[in-house]
C-alpha cells in the first residue's frame, strides 16, 4: 500500500465527521452556564453603582462651580434662584462680578444619570444637592435611594 492509500483507508475508518455530537454541544452549553453562573452575579447591579458614582462626580463637578461662584460674589445662589444661577445670572445689580460664560463648561446644568434635575438648597450659608435616584421620587429605599452631596463623600 502506498502513503495515499493508508491516508485514505484511514479516513475511511475513522469515518468523515463532519459535526459535533449532541454530547459534545451539551457539554460546551453546560460549561457555559457554569461559567454564566459565576461571572453574571458579579456584573448586575454594576451598572447602578457606576450610575451612583457617576452621580457624586457630577455633584463634585457642580459644587466647584458652586464654591467658584461663591469666590466671585462672595455668597452662594439662594434656594430660589438654584443652579441656574451657574449658568445665567440672576441678578445682575446683585451679581456684579458675575463672568460672561456662567460658572458651568458650556452653559449647561449636568442631569443626573437617570434624565433628572438636581435639587439645590442654600441652607444659610452651606449648600446640598440632591439627585432623587433611580426611581425619581423623593425617599426611597436601595437603588431607589436618593443620592445627596454630603453623602457621596462621607465614609
Amino acid at each position: 500500500m502506498t502513503t495515499r492509500e493508508n491516508v485514505i483507508s484511514t479516513q475511511i475508518a475513522r469515518g468523515s465527521r463532519k459535526a459535533f455530537s449532541l454530547i459534545e454541544i451539551m457539554i460546551v452549553i453546560i460549561i457555559l452556564g457554569l461559567l454564566a453562573s459565576f461571572v453574571l452575579p458579579n456584573l448586575i447591579g454594576q451598572g447602578d453603582e457606576a450610575k451612583k458614582k457617576l452621580v457624586c462626580i457630577q455633584m463634585k463637578s457642580v459644587s466647584e462651580s458652586l464654591k467658584t461662584f461663591k469666590l466671585y460674589n462672595g455668597l452662594y445662589p439662594t434656594t430660589e434662584e438654584g443652579l441656574e444661577a451657574l449658568a445665567t445670572n440672576p441678578d445682575p445689580e446683585k451679581y456684579t462680578s458675575y463672568p460672561a460664560n456662567g460658572f458651568l463648561d458650556e452653559g449647561r446644568l449636568p442631569r443626573d444619570p437617570w434624565g433628572a434635575k438636581y435639587i439645590y438648597t442654600n441652607n444659610e450659608g452651606d449648600f446640598n444637592l440632591i439627585s432623587l435616584g433611580a426611581d425619581g421620587k423623593e425617599g426611597g429605599e436601595k437603588d431607589g435611594k436618593d443620592i445627596t452631596y454630603a453623602g457621596c463623600f462621607q465614609k
